[in-house]
Parts: structure tokens; C-alpha cells; sequence
């Protein structure tokens, strides 16, 4: 007679465990990218746009996510497949002039936008304690710069995980609050248009902290410290295969619906509480903390408990933020000269990558001293990214489509077609907007 013997309890877990463990270690630089993408210059844009036209601007998070998604793949694969940085790809096959323009393009608008989020990042933290801003500003400045310089690659790309966990303030707000949820879904799947300069404007800055420049660079140079990390040394292109891009893209795609799922919560609330009370123009960071009262109305000083959550998620995605904005600028120099760039490296032995980051970090945190209002700088950053990431978006379809340079990973049909959509709306976007003012 044979007996059956009852199976261990664990046994049947280890599968789904192991598999849930599998699926969370290929989250690296898609996800780092995806959060960073929420920066404090996309929270006070979105904030903005769903403060100043309501439901108006929700389908543009539905919208913006293949095509995002997209991108920031296409970048990854020119990292992966290369072993380089956009910047050296460009150095080796394209001219000095559009190398130089490329690099320009990208440290100009990265240093605006840590100036902006440095900002933030003070105005937040002045919500709950009385200390001067320019004091602290200093003290951003100087962490940031710590954290960037004297840690190790594994170490910092853990801490970055980490912090994206700041961007669940948003959607837990959205699923307290009341919502009338069949004018919210029916705003988020049609697309409403206006032809004004304000509504092209918000939208350009929507498009623009969205599909933004630093993230280009960003992803394909964490795909290079990626490659190194599991030990190319050398960092070039050998051993990547199909498996390693399948990888890389699920990576990405997570980051991505992570990244817009966000957008679409931050949107979402600044209609329902910030336009529905009346609140049409975010002039100070309390203004945008506002948003958030409603995740902590029924505890005693509700409004003190809102702006510590928005003080802790600006200051949290600004230390998150502008490491990848500075790294990203720092990068694209280093690869246009032939400097040593790695985060993995120690400081004497990358002088000028680190002086990049350091560079640009200072003259950032000087830009808040010329009298710019940080919310509104904001805003106006992700307009200018909006338009910069044009003839940017040109150059990643031109070496991602490029036999000579990917070879058998060049894009396909679908993902030419995506990035060919994107730089057209993203292009009629900033060219309509000129046309307004």
C-alpha cells in the first residue's frame, strides 16, 4: 500500500518566492531612473497643471508612458550594447560640433534644474524648521555632494532605491480622497486639447520633466556601471545578449509604469484638492503641501503632518534627483574628453568627473541666490527640458537605429515608430508653444 506523505509547507512557497526575489534584483537603473523622473521639478509641474486645469492634463500620463517607456529603452540599449555613454557613442561617430552642442545642451539644463531642486529642497524643509534658507541650502549642497563623491557605486544605487520610496505619499492620497471615478477615468483616456499659451506651456513642462534630458544620459551610463559591476571591467559590449536586453527591459518597463502611475497620482490630487478649493497657481511650497491634507485629515494639526510628508518626498527625490542630475552632466564631459568616469571610482582617481558633479552642483545652488522663486523655477525648468529634449530625442533615434553602431540590437519597427511619434509631438509641442508667446 502505498502512503503519501504530506509535502513541507515551504515547499510550494519557494518557487513564487524565489521567483518575486529573481524579478526584484533586475530593478536598477530603470527604476532609479523612473523615480528620479519625480523630482521636485515633476511633482511642482504636475502639482501646477492639476492645480490650474483640474482634470484637464490627466490623459497625459496615460499617454506619455510608451512613449517614455520607449525612450529611456532605447538609451538603455545604446549603454548596454556599446558599453559606452551617449556622449562617447556620439564622440565616436558623429563631429566635434554636434558632440560639443550635445554635451552643452545637457550640462546647461541639468545645472538650472539642481539649482531648482536645491531650492526645493530648502523651501520644504523651511515648512518645519526656522532656519535660513540660504543655510539650507548649504546643507543640501554639501550632503548630496558627499554622498555622490564618497560612496561606492553598490552602496549609492542601493541608497537611490531606497529613497524612491518617498513617491507613495501621492498614490495612498489618491485612494483617500473622494473621487467622482468615472469623470476620472474618462479624463484619463480622452485627451482634452486648448490652444493657449498657458495650456501649452504647462504641457511642455509636462512633456519635458517627463521625457526629460538628464535621463537619456542617466540610464544608458547606469547600464555601462551595471555592466561593470557584474564584472566587464572594461565595460564593453562582450557577453551581452538577447537574455541581458530582455532583463534591461523589464527593468525599465517597471521603473517607467512606476514613474507614470506616480505622475498620474500627483496630477490627480492637485485636481481633486489644490483646483476643486480653489488653490489655481502654486506660489509657495506650502501651497503645493496643501495636496496632501487630505491623507491626514482626522489626526490632530493636520496641516503640520501635510507639509512634513511633502517636506519629507521633496527632500527625499531632490537628495534622489540631483546626484543623477549631476552625475548625468558629469558623464557627458567625462566621455567627451576621455576622463575616467565611474561612480565606482575613488576621487583621485576621477578628478574631473567629480569636479563636473561638483561644479555643477555649486553653480546650481548659486542660482538660488539671484532672487528666482524655487516653486516657479520649477516649473520653468521642466519647460526648458521640454524643448532641449527635441534635438536630443533626434540624436537617440539616429544611433539607436543605426546598424553600424547597434548592429542585431538596433530598434525594431515598434520602437522606431514610438520614438519617431515622440520627438514630433514633443517637437509640435515646444514649436506651438513659441508660436502662443
Amino acid at each position: 500500500m502505498l502512503q503519501y506523505l504530506p509535502m513541507p509547507l515551504t515547499t510550494n512557497n519557494k518557487p513564487v518566492k524565489k521567483s518575486i526575489w529573481k524579478w526584484l534584483t533586475l530593478l536598477g537603473p530603470g527604476l532609479t531612473t523612473g523615480a528620479a523622473d519625480d523630482d521636485p521639478s515633476g511633482i511642482a509641474t504636475y502639482s501646477q497643471t492639476g492645480a490650474q486645469f483640474g482634470y484637464g492634463q490627466l490623459w497625459t500620463a496615460l499617454y506619455m508612458l510608451p512613449f517614455m517607456t520607449a525612450v529611456q529603452e532605447a538609451c538603455a540599449r545604446i549603454g548596454l550594447v556599446t558599453g559606452k555613454g551617449i556622449a562617447a557613442v556620439v564622440k565616436e561617430h558623429y563631429s566635434r560640433k554636434v558632440l560639443y552642442s550635445v554635451v552643452s545642451l545637457v550640462v546647461v539644463a541639468n545645472t538650472i534644474n539642481i539649482g531648482a531642486d536645491i531650492g526645493a529642497m530648502a523651501a520644504a524643509a523651511n515648512l518645519l524648521i526656522p532656519v535660513p534658507f540660504v543655510v539650507l541650502t548649504l546643507l543640501f549642497t554639501a550632503s548630496i555632494l558627499v554622498l555622490e563623491i564618497f560612496t561606492s557605486y553598490k552602496v549609492y544605487s542601493r541608497i537611490l532605491k531606497w529613497l524612491a520610496l518617498a513617491l507613495l505619499a501621492y498614490p495612498i492620497t489618491v485612494f483617500i480622497i473622494h473621487q467622482d471615478w468615472p469623470v476620472v477615468l474618462k479624463a484619463t483616456i480622452v485627451p482634452h486639447i486648448e490652444f493657449s499659451f498657458a495650456f501649452l506651456f504647462i504641457i511642455t513642462g509636462v512633456f519635458g520633466t517627463t521625457i526629460t534630458p538628464y535621463m537619456f544620459f542617466w540610464e544608458a551610463s547606469q547600464e555601462v556601471e551595471e555592466i561593470k559591476e557584474k564584472g566587464h571591467a572594461d565595460g564593453n559590449k562582450t557577453g551581452v545578449c538577447w537574455a541581458d536586453i530582455h532583463n534591461m527591459r523589464k527593468d525599465n518597463t517597471a521603473g517607467m509604469i512606476i514613474s507614470e502611475f506616480t505622475t498620474w497620482c500627483i496630477l490627480l490630487v492637485g485636481a481633486a484638492v489644490l483646483h476643486q478649493s480653489g488653490v489655481k497657481d502654486l506660489k509657495t511650497a506650502a501651497d503645493a503641501a496643501k495636496a496632501l491634507e487630505p491623507l491626514v485629515h482626522s489626526f490632530p494639526n493636520s496641516g503640520f503632518l501635510a507639509k512634513l510628508i511633502f517636506s519629507v518626498g521633496i527632500i527625499g527625490l531632490g537628495l534622489l534627483a540631483v546626484p543623477v542630475l549631476s552625475g548625468s552632466a558629469a558623464y557627458a564631459v567625462a566621455e567627451a574628453f576621455d576622463w575616467n568616469a565611474s561612480l565606482n571610482l575613488k576621487l583621485k582617481k576621477a578628478h574631473g568627473f567629480y569636479g563636473v558633479i561638483t561644479i555643477a552642483t555649486i553653480i546650481g545652488l548659486i542660482i538660488n541666490f539671484v532672487g528666482i522663486d524655487p516653486v516657479k523655477a520649477l516649473i520653468y525648468t521642466a519647460v526648458l527640458n521640454g524643448v532641449a529634449a527635441v534635438p536630443l530625442l533626434f540624436l537617440i533615434i539616429k544611433i539607436s537605429t543605426d546598424d553600424k553602431i547597434m548592429g542585431e540590437y538596433k530598434s525594431g519597427w515598434l520602437s522606431k515608430t514610438l520614438l519617431w511619434f515622440t520627438f514630433v509631438v514633443m517637437g509640435a509641442a515646444a514649436v506651438a508653444l513659441f508660436f502662443t508667446i
